[in-house]
C-alpha cells in the first residue's frame, strides 16, 4: 500500500477516512481511531493508581473513544497480578484462599501464549465449574457492567476474546462440557450470551459492546469451525440490540504459529452484524483508511501503536513517518512510568485532533 490509499480529495483537502465522524448509537465520535483495550497491570493489588489517569488522559481526543483495560468481574476473576478490579471502592484479592481458577473443563493449560511453552507445572489446573454455578457467574458479569457505570464509564465491553472465561465456553477445543452449556454450537454460546443479556438489561444495550476472536487459539482456545461461529454469535448479538462488535483480524493467529496467511476473513461477520463493527489486529494508518473506505469496518482499534503513540490520531493526520516503536519487555511490567506514560509526543507540530 501506499502513503495516501484510501484517502479521497474533497474541495481540493483531503479527507482522512479514519479521521471522519461517526455516530455510534447514542455517541458522537469525532474520528474512528480507537484504543484497543490492552492489559497493562499498573493497578496495584488490584486499586487502579494516579498514573492511570496519565496514561489514559494522554490518549484522550475531544470527540474520542477509548476503551480501557479489562477488569476482573469478582474476586475470584483475576487472571494475573495488578489489573483492574470490577468494584472500584473495594480491594479484592488474587485467587483467594489458593483456590484454582474457574473454567468450562477442568483440562490443564497445555501453551502457554507468552513464550508458546508448555504450562502445566507452572499454572494449576482449572475447576470446571458446575451447571448450577453459571447464573452466579452472570450475575456476577451484572453487577461488575453497574459498577462500571456507577464509577463513571460510558459503557462496558464484555470480554469473550484472548482465552477469557467466555472464550473457553465458546471454542470446541477446550468446551468438552455434556450439559447444556457445553457440545453443540448452540449451548457453547449459551452462557457468553446469557451475560450479555443480562448486561444490557442492567445498564441498557446501547451502552454494550462484546469482543470477540473466534480464529485465534489463545491459551488453547481454538474452534473447529471459527466462521460458523462468529456467524452465530453475530446474529445472536443482533437479536439482544447491543451497540457494537470488536472482532480480532484472523491474520493475528499467524503472528503466533508463525505463518504468513490465513482463509479466514471477518467480512461475513461484519455483512450479519447489524451494529457498530469495530476491528483490531495489526492496522496501520492506510490499512485503517482503506478498512473504513471499503465497508469492512466501521471504527478501528489500534493497540501496541496507540499504547507506544499517544497521540496517534495526530500523527496520522499529518501522515508522518515518525512512529515510537512499541517495547514489548515493558508492555505488563509494574513500573508507574517506564513503558507507560513515558512514550514521547510529536514535537513543535499543530493539528487540529
Amino acid at each position: 500500500m501506499t502513503k495516501g490509499e484510501g484517502n479521497e480529495i474533497v474541495d481540493g483537502r483531503e479527507t482522512i477516512p479514519l479521521l471522519t465522524p461517526y455516530k455510534m448509537g447514542n455517541f458522537n465520535l469525532s474520528h474512528r481511531i480507537v484504543l484497543a483495550p490492552l492489559t497493562r497491570s499498573r493497578s496495584y493489588k488490584f486499586v487502579p493508581q494516579p498514573h492511570a489517569a496519565l496514561y489514559y488522559s494522554q490518549r484522550t481526543t475531544k470527540g474520542g473513544f477509548l476503551i480501557a483495560e479489562a477488569a476482573g468481574v469478582s474476586h475470584t476473576a483475576q487472571g494475573s497480578l495488578h489489573q483492574l478490579p470490577s468494584d472500584l471502592r473495594i480491594e479484592p484479592s488474587y485467587q483467594p484462599e489458593g483456590k484454582p481458577p474457574i473454567s468450562c473443563t477442568n483440562k490443564p493449560l497445555q501453551k502457554d501464549i507468552s513464550n508458546n511453552a508448555t504450562t502445566t507445572d507452572k499454572y494449576p489446573p482449572p475447576r470446571r465449574i458446575s451447571t448450577d454455578e453459571i447464573p452466579l457467574l452472570v450475575n456476577d458479569f451484572k453487577i461488575a457492567a453497574k459498577n462500571a457505570m456507577e464509577a463513571g464509564f460510558d459503557g462496558v465491553e464484555i470480554h469473550g476474546a484472548n482465552g477469557y472465561l467466555l472464550d473457553q465456553f465458546l471454542k470446541d477445543k477446550v468446551n468438552d462440557r455434556d450439559d447444556e452449556y457445553g457440545s453443540r454450537l448452540e449451548n457453547r454460546c449459551r452462557f457468553p450470551l446469557e451475560v450479555v443479556k443480562a448486561v444490557a438489561d442492567e445498564i441498557g444495550a446501547n451502552k454494550v459492546g462484546v469482543k470477540l476472536s473466534p480464529f485465534a487459539d489463545y491459551n488453547d482456545c481454538e474452534d473447529s469451525d471459527p466462521q460458523v461461529l462468529a456467524i452465530y454469535m453475530a446474529e445472536s448479538l443482533n437479536q439482544l440490540g447491543i451497540l457494537y462488535c470488536h472482532l480480532v483480524e484472523p491474520r493475528m493467529v499467524t503472528l503466533l504459529n508463525n505463518s504468513d496467511t490465513t482463509k479466514w476473513s471477518l467480512m461475513p461477520i461484519r455483512e450479519v452484524f447489524k451494529g457498530t463493527f469495530i476491528v483490531t489486529g495489526g492496522y496501520d494508518r492506510n490499512e485503517g483508511n482503506c478498512a473504513i473506505t471499503c465497508g469492512a469496518a466501521d471504527v478501528v482499534a489500534y493497540g501496541r501503536l496507540f499504547l507506544a503513540n499517544p497521540d496517534l490520531p495526530k500523527r496520522f493526520e499529518l501522515n508522518v513517518d515518525e512512529f515510537n516503536h512499541p517495547d514489548p519487555t515493558t508492555f505488563y511490567m509494574h513500573d508507574p512510568v517506564q513503558g507507560y506514560s513515558d512514550y514521547p509526543f510529536l514535537q513543535n507540530t499543530s493539528s487540529t485532533i
